[in-house]
């Protein structure tokens, strides 16, 4: 299955835009007298969810003709940022609700972890906690101090606002300033595309989206996280160290069409989908 095509938009105007769109009157829409859904839906934020939400969104439009929804990735920081600032009607993050978001409401939509991903053509079969630790601290710079083969080691890590980069920190005991990497990324999908061109290369990537891109040939290779393979039955079951809820956030109250469309994306409706994007339905 293709996943959606969604869109990054930060620029300031472009912001301006979408706040005032967001704040003119029927922009999220009602329902109409007949019971029939209409408006638009502007959804923004985490680029691990944002495929997913593509797909889901897809779906709804067609069930509901007179919905639109628009799908923008720019990292969880920016999912809670828009919402609070009613940019957005919907949020996506990569990770639960901290105490001091509890004026948002969240929706689980899948259970996801955090994977470290090679090139397929590197040899070293798995790391340790200390060695991961090691590398992405710059005490270890070479692959063959690690077992692999001749080469500097490119170790490529997430901007910040982004919450696999802060489960990655938490799970390894890290602070940001810490990390020492050779190449700084912001959504999955380019560190995928850095470790997949460069076999020296190490990033930490999500499950669903490292799996999905493996299926579709992408020469990456997924390494065990201290001693657990990085499957979506290890975090079904929570045996997975690094495991993480997907969620949709909002903020104030819902309008008809962004309730319905929640309610849609954490329905049964939609699993195959999750499953298709190498997600975990989350627990109803």
């Amino acid at each position: 299955m293709r996943r959606r095509a969604v869109t990054l938009s930060n620029l300031p105007a472009l912001m301006g835009l979408a706040f005032a769109a967001a704040c003119s009157p029927g922009t999220e829409g009602a329902g109409s007298g007949d019971g029939t859904l209409e408006g638009r839906i502007t959804i923004t934020g985490s680029s691990t969810v944002a495929p997913l939400m593509g797909e889901v969104a897809r779906r709804f439009e067609a069930e509901h003709p007179g919905v639109r929804v628009d799908v923008q990735t720019g990292g969880t920081s920016r999912g809670i940022a828009d919402v609070r600032r009613r940019v957005a009607q919907i949020g996506m993050i990569s990770r639960g609700l901290r105490p001091e978001e509890e004026d948002l409401d969240a929706v689980a939509v899948a259970l996801d972890g955090i994977t470290l991903i090679v090139h397929r053509d590197n040899h070293v079969a798995t790391l340790s906690h200390d060695q991961v630790v090691d590398i992405f601290t710059g005490r270890v710079r070479r692959w063959d101090t690690v077992g692999g083969r001749e080469a500097e080691i490119t170790v490529v890590s997430k901007a910040d606002g982004r919450a696999t980069l802060e489960l990655f920190l938490d799970h390894f005991g890290l602070r940001r300033d810490e990390i020492h990497p050779s190449l700084v990324i912001g959504d999955n999908q380019h560190g995928i595309r850095s470790v997949a061109g460069d076999p020296a290369a190490i990033a930490y990537v999500s499950i669903g989206t490292a799996a999905f891109e493996s299926s579709q040939g992408r020469a990456i290779r997924m390494l065990p996280l201290d001693g657990v393979e990085p499957t979506l039955a290890a975090v079904q079951s929570g045996e997975f160290p690094a495991s993480r809820p997907l969620n949709l956030v909002t903020f104030g109250d819902r309008s008809p069409p962004v309730q319905a469309f929640l309610s849609f994306a954490a329905s049964e409706r939609v699993q195959d989908l999750v499953e298709a994007q190498y997600f975990v339905p989350a627990p109803r």
